[in-house]
């Protein structure tokens, strides 16, 4: 069980209704980490908490933002995922394409490869990772990535576009997100913050860091199937992620997960996160939907008041009831989350050479980036997919 006193602490601090698992997580976090550490976040731990939803505002406000907090594994084949590459170049590169539009039609030059066809021995690989290094990663996050015809033939020699070809880079991997490649984007960040002994950008990528691991650590956000939209079951992402912990943590979870350890390979470390909440997709939608079978419909939704608004949502005794059925699996993953987004922190701290911590160090005052995310998100006009 949470002690008083932080019990009180996390009520003080509770934020806007819908980001307190993230909020609770980072939290949480914080106390996973040693001694000689800790001094590092404790000081600052209001904003390692409240940043900790920044990655969701920003959905509001970035339309490469959705893709970083999910991946639809079972867009791409089954458990165990093993075909699936575990680094983003290699995976780009077999998803890439190259195309022109030429009227109604679309030419091809490179094509993506089936997942059943994987592999970094097909014949053309080392061609599609050059260009994924040299070309289209530094154009990611261009509206419209291109390449010139005679950049392409550097790669592909064989390939024959019309003078008049305007050639468009793609991938068929980044719809289906990528939140295993984001994390190990984020731990290499931290690091190099830490080895710069940066201290606003340790506490921003930090809560950040945060936030994408707790996603990993959701099944719904492992799944094509990420808001029960294709079983009639709208709605269950938010009923799992938010309001199960909602209604329960604070009371009942038991949030004491011990200290941060080393991950030795975070790599292997992030997907086995994402890989064991896949595992639960099954669980999570049918246990569900059998309950919705069984449980009175007229005690199953409720109308509360959220922020002045009333809002209708899932009946507490229903939330429990459901909790219940899936043998306390939010409590579970939620716990596997704290110790993950310590876990994290603590190895890039290692790995900067475990750098002293700053004393009595203060934040930077707000940015112009928070009051545009703020914005953003009061706009209410989400880029990407929306999971409530």
């Amino acid at each position: 069980m949470i002690p008083l006193w932080l019990i009180i602490s996390l009520l003080v601090a509770k934020p806007d209704w819908g980001f307190f698992g993230h909020t609770l997580i980072n939290r949480l976090a914080v106390y996973t980490l040693p001694d000689d550490m800790i001094g590092w976040y404790k000081p600052n731990i209001d904003y390692i908490s409240e940043h900790a939803v920044d990655p969701d505002k920003r959905r509001y406000a970035n339309k490469f933002e959705a893709v970083r907090h999910y991946i639809d594994l079972d867009h791409w084949g089954e458990m165990p995922f093993d075909h699936m590459p575990r680094y983003w170049d290699k995976a780009l590169a077999l998803n890439v394409e190259v195309f022109a539009l030429r009227g109604v039609d679309t030419v091809f030059f490179v094509r993506a490869i089936p997942p059943t066809q994987w592999m970094d021995t097909i014949e053309d690989f080392k061609a599609r990772m050059d260009l994924v290094r040299e070309v289209y990663l530094k154009k990611y996050y261009s509206d419209v990535p291109a390449i010139t015809s005679d950049s392409l033939k550097l790669y592909f020699p064989n390939a024959s576009p019309q003078s008049t070809d305007v050639l468009l880079i793609k991938d068929q991997l980044t719809p289906h997100g990528i939140v295993p490649y984001q994390l190990q984007i984020m731990q290499k960040r931290l690091t190099s913050a830490f080895k710069e002994a940066d201290y606003d950008r340790i506490m921003r990528i930090s809560a950040e860091m945060g936030h994408y691991v707790a996603d990993a650590c959701v099944p719904l956000h492992t799944t094509e199937n990420y808001n029960g939209q294709l079983t009639n079951q709208v709605g269950i992402h938010a009923f799992w992620e938010s309001r199960i912990p909602e209604l329960f943590a604070i009371d009942e979870f038991d949030m004491v997960v011990g200290t941060a350890t080393y991950i030795d390979k975070p790599v292997d470390y992030f997907w086995d996160l994402v890989l064991s909440s896949h595992k639960e997709v099954e669980n999570v939608l049918r246990l569900e939907k059998e309950l919705s079978l069984t449980y009175p419909s007229d005690q199953q939704f409720c109308y509360e008041d959220r922020n002045h608004v009333n809002t209708r949502t899932q009946c507490s005794g229903y939330a429990r009831a459901y909790h219940v059925a899936m043998d306390k699996m939010v409590e579970d993953r939620f716990r596997v989350a704290i110790k993950a987004v310590g876990d994290a922190w603590y190895t890039a701290w290692v790995d900067a050479g475990q750098p002293d911590a700053p004393v009595n160090k203060a934040l930077s005052k707000r940015t112009k980036e928070d009051d545009d995310l703020d914005n953003a998100y009061n706009s209410k006009k989400g880029q990407g997919r929306e999971h409530e």
